[in-house]
């Protein structure tokens, strides 16, 4: 987290101020909640034409998390396209999210249960669970996530502060769960 933090630092620290040159700020940097870093992601994002906004681009990302004896890893990749005029724009786009995690312990539920007529629960039969679960159940560490991104994208026409949200569906070998969305707030150059 630390290190991320200092890189995001490091590059908004690099940045000169286009406001004056009248340039196109076909690159971003922003901090996502959601979205395609799954639980969050920091995150570079470029057109490959520099000199249109509303052109093919990519973005690439880290993100994660460690508490004691718990940590998530993501690393989201995508080829993004905007449509619209600046500021804004719609975006659609495709990729894969790389992530690592702690296999968690196995641990036991309760499968078959009732209330008896006291009003206590009764527990008939425990299974034991050892896989886990971002919104998809995942076939252990490390994983690939699909993505697809469906959003709204705000970048000032001289850069700036800039924002987003997107329905970001997301899918792998066991489902596909078109209900995930994320939102992004960062600075345009």
């Amino acid at each position: 987290m630390k290190k991320a933090l200092l890189i995001l630092l490091i590059l908004t620290l690099g940045i000169k101020s286009h406001a004056q040159e009248n340039v196109t700020p076909y690159r971003s940097v922003y901090l996502e909640l959601g979205g395609a870093g799954l639980a969050y992601s920091f995150n570079y994002d470029f057109r490959f034409d520099k000199s249109r906004m509303d052109s093919w681009g990519m973005r690439i990302g880290a993100g994660g998390y460690g508490t004691e004896g718990d940590s998530f890893f993501s690393l989201p990749v995508m080829v993004n396209k905007l449509y619209g005029k600046g500021p804004h724009y719609f975006e659609l786009g495709l990729g894969a999210t790389f992530f690592a995690f702690n296999e968690p312990e196995n641990s036991t539920y309760c499968s078959n249960w009732y209330y008896d007529s006291n009003g206590n629960y009764v527990c008939n039969s425990y299974e034991t669970y050892g896989g886990y679960e971002f919104i998809l159940p995942v076939d252990g560490s490390p994983s690939i996530m699909g993505t697809m991104n469906f959003g709204y994208r705000k970048i000032p026409v001289d850069g700036g502060f800039t924002w987003r949200f997107n329905l970001t569906p997301i899918f792998n070998n066991n489902g596909f769960w078109p209900l995930f969305a994320g939102i992004g707030f960062g600075y345009a150059f």
